[in-house]
């Protein structure tokens, strides 16, 4: 069994800048400009596609399976330090600051803001533009702020970075594909 590994391109003049110590999973794909932070990683199946714009993924963040992150012209991504993207996520366009948690399913659209130390709930839709204050929980189709973090689920969002994080290192290097 071949082993496989994550499609890293250029396109069109723009070219990825990868941190040695990132974690991308075996068919996880980058392309274009898209900056990956030391201890990031990107898990199975995750896509970064920077063709139209800039995407930069911050320190010890987390793009976890089948997620897609991508922008539009004029809408660059920004994933701070410290953010976990939940299973099947889509971020599109928008700035998403440090130690945020977006949920399963969730989906962020162009020119909205996620304040630091936020959570966006599962499923839910932040419609294009809508600026979430720090520390906010956001749910629903469309989005609507609820209510303040409690202090137990700002420590919640940053432990599950940090799972993350060690995560990553393990598959980085005990990964072991089983031969045929």
């Amino acid at each position: 069994m071949t082993q496989q590994r994550a499609v890293i391109a250029g396109v069109s003049g723009r070219e990825p800048k990868l941190d040695e110590d990132t974690y991308t999973a075996p068919t996880s794909v980058v392309v274009g400009a898209v900056t990956m932070g030391p201890g990031s990683s990107l898990w199975y199946g995750a896509v970064m596609r920077g063709d139209c714009e800039a995407i930069t993924l911050g320190e010890g963040s987390n793009i976890q399976d089948n997620c897609t992150v991508h922008a539009d012209p004029g809408f660059p991504t920004h994933i701070g330090a410290g953010v976990s993207v939940g299973h099947n996520a889509v971020l599109h366009g928008c700035t998403v600051e440090d130690d945020v948690l977006v949920g399963m399913s969730a989906t962020v659209l162009n020119g909205a803001v996620i304040g630091a130390g936020s959570l966006v709930a599962a499923h839910a839709l932040v419609p294009q533009g809508m600026q979430v204050p720090p520390g906010s929980l956001v749910a629903g189709v469309p989005a609507k702020i609820k209510r303040e973090l409690t202090s137990e689920e700002h420590e919640g969002i940053k432990a599950n970075a940090a799972a993350y994080r060690h995560l990553a290192r393990g598959h980085r290097d005990e990964f072991s594909p089983v031969q045929d």
